[in-house]
């Protein structure tokens, strides 16, 4: 708010010193914090640490007159809040741009009880603070319910832009744990800002009318970016992202709807995040912001914004008082207790465990990018306290967040299985339980037939699911770049936009065109790595992700004649590493039937329904299959068939369950081979038969055969009937109905039957999806 009121009320006589005294002011910091960032970095610490202690450090530095004279001097402080300003609304923006609510309206009941444990015992401990402080604090008269209120609110507040900083560097935001803690802290922060605002504004004139336009603003700017962003991802489709003016008149309309909330008295912090919030998360509009904004927001603003901070807290005057650290040590301490007390309830409540529960407690205690500001309002409030007294509440705030976030990140070091990822297959889940997806692309061939089996295993979309799409560059040791001067006019400022070359396009458009179909979000990822190491990438991010399935494409693409071209030998070995490695399940999606209309990958665009076939021979692996095509199933255009194949001595048994003249227990019984699945298989067959087999929502047909001969000619009798052929990758140890078939082995990363499948030399007019099941690294892979 004073920021905003200095642009127009300022006096702006001396204007080219206090400039200059501005950019040595944002160089020290960027210099100090960088460092702190360095030597924090070897101990374990997040960046966000590094970036408060600098600005605490440079705000001590202040207080030297000489340094004070020539770097920080009175006349550029008009200035520096207009920077901080700037950084404060695009950084919350961002931030409402990068956060996904989904889980924390899922899970309502859950997140809500966890934030109000630690925010309703905070505001307890606060209160009975409060007429301690009253009495130690120069309050200027101030009324006591207010200074109460005040002293509640920060016991009670947490900054999520912190806590999702945090779980971002120390790489456990998409763990459960991680996403219990973003939601209950931006339900916190929400609540006491609307809380704080309401407060600081009661006793103003009109303040019904301001607090209402406020609304109008934010629902207005809302409006218009919903249209604005749809009609510019429509223009130049054949860029990249949005050009420099198209990103500013985005960027504009963020800063006028900000300062008219300013102008009218309140903080425009949650104007900032609703609008982030509400802004369009498909197409070329979100991608550019997100491409060009995050790189200078986490980089430079939120460093120049912590520096400003730093600059207003005076360490020394705190600590030359006993009374000054009694009180310091006060807040602190209760600050902790409340949040660690109340969340423990909560978690005992909710039989959360209590590790996770303490976790939870230190995290929910972070602070330092909203509330600093917000409470430092007040100081410049004459019926809230004295600044010497806003000292100790920014002091204490400033040390309780570095503290918390020690912790934090000592605990996330040492709790590891508490962030582990649980569902790493799908065969153990529920339906209802959340099903994540990375899939993996080469180059826009290989999209079509990805976001297919993406939207297949989406199923009917009722159970939730996080899509990401990465793609995959190879990084080489050279390149020459032969853009034009115009070309590279929106080249990324991280100096990679050559990697990928017109490739990003077509990936961009395809993916915002089955964004626009489907209505399926897919949060886009980018590696540029060298072949041998790619794997490690993949991997990598699938661990940090928490995900259960990763899609690969084959690395051969169909020609013209219809035969199988092979692409590069590095996607292969990749593939390869990657089947070896997954900390999850794994598919190989192998695009075929590129004549053959309908499709499978034309299930994006076309409302015929796809005919899909899983086979089951038996096995670990061929159960995941089974389990994704279960997910499958679920497609309103998508008709499954489960293909069984059986040794012909089961043929008589088979026949006595078609004639009915056996019960549900016997004909159930009587599905499993001598030969070719053991026990878990039955137990599984039997419960999916069932469920789902028996009620006729999936079709289901016997083949029998007596060796892996016939079983080929089995497969070419359907080859023609389906678009999709879903099959186990391995793990059916020496299974009697694949003899014979490794004979002519040519991509043994697809097993057996998917080898066969693939093959060139087999003629059918179907995609194939290989599945295999995540196995744990210490007992090794299961051949065929």
């Amino acid at each position: 708010m004073e920021a905003t009121r200095g642009m127009f009320c300022g006096n702006n006589d001396d204007l080219v010193n206090p400039l200059n005294s501005m950019g040595m002011q944002v160089s020290c910091i960027l210099v100090v914090s960088h460092f702190f960032n360095v030597v924090l970095k070897t101990m374990g610490q997040p960046g966000s640490i590094a970036q408060i202690l600098a600005g605490l450090g440079l705000g001590q530095l202040s207080r030297i007159t000489y340094i004070k004279d020539t770097f920080f001097p009175e006349s550029s402080i008009n200035y520096y809040e207009v920077v901080s300003f700037f950084s404060r609304i695009h950084f919350m923006f961002l931030f409402g741009l990068e956060m996904n609510p989904h889980y924390a309206m899922r899970n309502l009941r859950l997140v809500s009880l966890v934030a109000c444990g630690g925010t309703l015992m905070g505001a307890i401990f606060g209160l009975s603070v409060s007429f301690y402080l009253f009495q130690e604090f120069e309050t200027n008269n101030a009324p006591m319910p207010y200074f109460c209120m005040i002293i509640m609110l920060v016991v009670s507040y947490t900054s999520s832009p912190m806590v999702i900083r945090l779980a971002a560097e120390l790489r456990f935001a998409a763990s459960n744990v991680g996403q219990i803690a973003v939601s209950s802290a931006l339900i916190t922060e929400m609540s006491v800002l609307l809380f704080f605002n309401v407060m600081i504004n009661w006793g103003k004139q009109y303040h019904h009318l301001t607090g209402f336009a406020c609304l109008v603003n934010t629902g207005t700017t809302c409006f218009i970016n919903k249209y604005l962003a749809t009609w510019l991802n429509k223009r130049n489709q054949n860029q990249k992202y949005l050009k420099a003016h198209e990103l500013l008149l985005i960027l504009l309309l963020l800063l006028v709807s900000s300062m008219i909330v300013e102008i009218l008295g309140y903080n425009s912090i949650s104007n900032c995040f609703i609008i982030g919030l509400c802004f369009p998360k498909e197409g070329k509009s979100a991608r550019t912001l997100l491409h060009k904004l995050g790189y200078s927001i986490y980089n430079f603003a939120l460093p120049v914004y912590f520096g400003y901070l730093g600059l207003q807290c005076d360490l020394i005057t705190v600590f030359q008082s006993l009374d000054g650290v009694v009180n310091m040590a006060i807040i602190i301490l209760l600050s902790i207790g409340s949040k660690l007390s109340g969340t423990l309830i909560v978690c005992h409540f909710l039989r959360i465990p209590t590790t996770e529960g303490i976790f939870l407690g230190f995290l929910l205690n972070t602070r330092g990018y909203a509330d600093v500001l917000l409470f430092g309002s007040a100081a410049n409030n004459p019926i809230v306290f004295h600044r010497d007294a806003y000292n100790v509440l920014f002091v204490s705030i400033i040390i309780n967040t570095i503290i918390s976030g020690i912790i934090v990140s000592f605990l996330a070091r040492g709790e590891e299985k508490m962030f582990a990822n649980n569902h790493t297959a799908i065969e153990p889940q529920k339906m209802e339980d959340e099903l994540r997806i990375l899939a993996c692309v080469y180059d826009p061939r290989q999209v079509s037939a990805v976001l297919a089996a993406v939207l297949a295993i989406h199923g009917d979309r009722a159970s939730p699911s996080t899509t990401y799409l990465m793609h995959l560059i190879e990084l080489v040791k050279k390149i020459k770049s032969n853009l034009l001067y115009h070309e590279k006019e929106n080249e990324d400022i991280n100096g990679d936009e050559d990697y990928g070359g017109n490739d990003v396009v077509e990936i961009n458009n395809a993916l915002d065109v089955f964004t626009a179909d489907t209505k399926i979000l897919v949060h886009q990822r980018r590696e540029v790595s060298p072949f041998p190491c790619l794997y490690e990438d993949i991997c990598n991010d699938a661990e940090d992700l928490q995900v259960t399935i990763i899609l690969l494409p084959f690395h051969k693409h169909q020609r013209i004649d219809g035969k199988l071209e092979s692409g590069k030998e590095g996607i292969r070995i990749t593939n390869q590493k990657v089947l070896r490695h997954a900390p999850c399940s794994v598919g190989i999606i192998v695009e075929r039937g590129l004549y053959k209309v309908p499709r499978f990958s034309s299930l994006v665009t076309s409302e015929t329904v796809q005919n899909v076939a899983t086979l089951f021979f038996g096995g670990s692996d061929d159960r995941e299959a089974l389990a994704w095509s279960l997910r499958i199933s679920r497609h309103p255009r998508i008709n499954l068939t489960i293909i069984r194949f059986l040794l012909s001595s089961s043929s008589s048994q088979s026949e006595q369950i078609e004639s009915g003249e056996s019960k549900d227990k016997e004909i159930l019984m009587s599905l499993s081979g001598e030969e070719t699945v053991n026990e878990v298989d039955n137990a599984f067959m039997v419960d999916f038969y069932n469920r789902y087999v028996t009620s006729g929502q999936i079709g289901y047909v016997e083949k029998f055969v007596n060796d892996g001969a016939q079983t080929v000619e089995s497969l070419k009798e359907i080859g023609d009937l389906y678009s999709l052929f879903i099959v186990g990758k391995g793990g059916r140890g020496h299974c009697s109905l694949t003899i014979g078939m490794s004979d002519w082995e040519e991509c043994p990363e697809l097993g057996t039957v998917g080898d066969v499948l693939a093959s060139s030399d087999f003629e059918i007019h179907g995609s194939v999806l290989v599945v295999q099941q995540h196995r744990d690294s210490k007992k090794g892979l299961m051949n065929d």
